[in-house]
């Protein structure tokens, strides 16, 4: 364990955020003490969320999924970034929306009008499903004026397989084509963390991240005024968070020796 700055602020916290994939589980895989972990967190009564950028699941999906992998939670206490999209467009005037999404996510956004000719454009994770032509379609309608809504923008992420590009290179290419930013919805958004914020109840200064990604999970709670929990599982290299300017406030190997940082 590596400690970087006061101890005393891990006292003050009364909520913990949990990443996902690459903290509690790795594919279809529980990361090992995981669920022995938030079962302790949660039995001493610190209040738990489980945020995630994964795009390629639907809401009752994502549930079903910690479920199985032993992990005891409500589907309420998830907060997923296309759940913080969802939540964006219900404030919009009647947008029509164009969803470059997984199948399964495209559930969670039945309650909008889609068309190709749409002023929002929604862009998750669809695997193996791009394309130049796909890519041009995209550019055109931005360059029409549609909105760019990015579920995320993730360098990499851990697979089975290894480490695996993500969305965000896709992303950027087209905001540098159409001059466009993305409007970015999942972490390391200041309003992701305001949402999560919101939903527990608590300050800033009370809650606490505990992530494998440097950049979205701590570098993103930090500057929401959250302690950041980096553990070396999942995406986590040495090389890449060492060349960081973010610094982590706690350094663990793994979520399982989050109840001993707690003195549970």
């Amino acid at each position: 364990m590596t400690m970087h700055s006061d101890e005393n602020r891990l006292a003050g916290i009364k909520g913990i955020l949990f990443d996902l994939d690459g903290v509690l589980h790795i594919g279809s895989r529980a990361v090992e003490g995981a669920v022995e972990a938030v079962q302790m967190v949660k039995r001493n009564g610190f209040t738990c969320r489980f945020v995630t950028n994964t795009s390629t699941l639907s809401l009752a999906s994502l549930h079903e999924k910690m479920r199985s992998l032993g992990f005891s939670l409500a589907a309420d206490e998830i907060i997923s970034a296309p759940q913080a999209a969802v939540i964006y467009l219900r404030q919009q005037q009647r947008p029509v929306c164009r969803l470059v999404l997984a199948e399964d996510v495209k559930r969670d956004f039945s309650e909008f009008a889609c068309s190709d000719t749409a002023d929002h454009i929604i862009v998750g994770d669809i695997g193996d499903a791009w394309s130049y032509e796909l890519l041009n379609g995209l550019f055109n309608r931005l360059m029409d004026g549609a909105r760019l809504i990015a579920i995320h923008k993730n360098r990499f992420w851990q697979t089975e397989r290894g480490l695996q590009m993500d969305i965000g290179g896709f992303i950027a290419a087209l905001e540098y084509a159409s001059g466009q930013a993305a409007m970015i919805i999942g972490k390391p958004s200041a309003d992701f963390f305001s949402m999560a914020l919101l939903n527990m109840g608590l300050k800033a200064s009370e809650v606490a991240i505990i992530g494998d990604d440097i950049d979205a999970d701590v570098g993103g709670g930090q500057q929401a005024g959250l302690y950041g929990i980096l553990v070396k599982t999942g995406k986590y290299r040495p090389s890449y968070a060492e060349g960081s300017a973010i610094k982590p406030d706690l350094v663990l190997d793994s979520v399982r020796d989050l109840p001993g940082a707690l003195d549970l």
